[in-house]
């Protein structure tokens, strides 16, 4: 199903494309030098679509180095997150077998502080625990 919708997009990309560069195919002349226009020091020619397409990559890859610094910050705070599950993980898995050495040792579980189940204490129908 991937591959279907992936030439559904594909395909009239690559048709609009061919289409772009053949109406667009003149040359141009692309010139870095502000002051002599005519006869340029730095300058390039080529087909006008060149330019166009060489242009939305170089905006596309402006664009995602843009983004990535902007994210850094979540990115960092992703990372911390992860090392506090990691470490969370580990505690809970010390603690889980350090419950099951003492169960294994016979050692009792003792409830909680203002556990309704503490010694001495009743039970919801009045039994003694």
């Amino acid at each position: 199903m991937r591959k279907f919708f992936s030439a559904l997009v594909i395909i009239p990309l690559a048709i609009i494309f061919i289409v772009f560069a053949v109406a667009n195919r003149h040359l141009v002349t692309v010139s870095f030098d502000p002051f002599n226009s005519s006869y340029p020091a730095v300058g390039a020619t080529m087909p006008l679509f060149v330019v166009i397409i060489l242009s939305a990559i170089l905006g596309v890859i402006a664009g995602g180095v843009a983004t990535w610094f902007r994210q850094g910050r979540w990115r960092r705070a992703a990372r911390q997150h992860e090392a506090d599950v990691r470490r969370a993980r580990a505690e809970l898995a010390d603690l889980r077998a350090h419950a099951a050495t003492a169960s294994r040792n016979g050692m009792q579980r003792i409830p909680a502080p203002g556990s309704p189940y503490m010694a001495g204490e009743r039970d919801k129908s009045g039994a003694t625990l």
